[in-house]
């Protein structure tokens, strides 16, 4: 696979986070669920939300659209880089926070370790090529 189809790609994968998360409401059930928290805490959980599902379509954009820059430019590679440590970070934080007991949790750590590699790879080969 190409680094440029990697990213290509890993744009899809953001834009499918995104929507998963805009999901969240009715997925768990947050109308009546959020209820429990503190007005506050209810307030940050949904904002945190929206503010994670805005960066997943910020990475998108710049998968989609700017593949050659992230590729061929330091800025680029900085921003492949932050983009596969964010994800390693939230694969790290589902074993932490959820463990591997479940199927589902699972597939959520392998989700986030193939988001890992796919900005991982195209860095790597944008250091080679330098």
């Amino acid at each position: 696979m190409s680094a440029r189809t990697a990213i290509l790609i890993g744009g899809v994968y953001h834009v499918a986070f995104a929507l998963f998360h805009l999901a969240f409401w009715r997925l768990f059930r947050w109308r009546r669920e959020l209820t429990l928290l503190s007005p506050v805490n209810r307030s940050v959980m949904q904002i945190l939300n929206l503010c994670l599902t805005f960066v997943f379509l910020a990475f998108a954009y710049v998968s989609f659209f700017h593949a050659p820059a992230l590729l061929g430019t330091s800025l680029g590679q900085a921003m492949l880089l932050l983009i596969a440590i964010f994800w390693c970070l939230r694969a790290a934080e589902q074993l932490v926070f959820f463990g591997l007991r479940t199927p589902a949790s699972a597939v959520f750590f392998a989700l986030f370790i193939a988001g890992t590699l796919l900005y991982a790879y195209p860095f790597a080969v944008g250091i080679r090529g330098s």
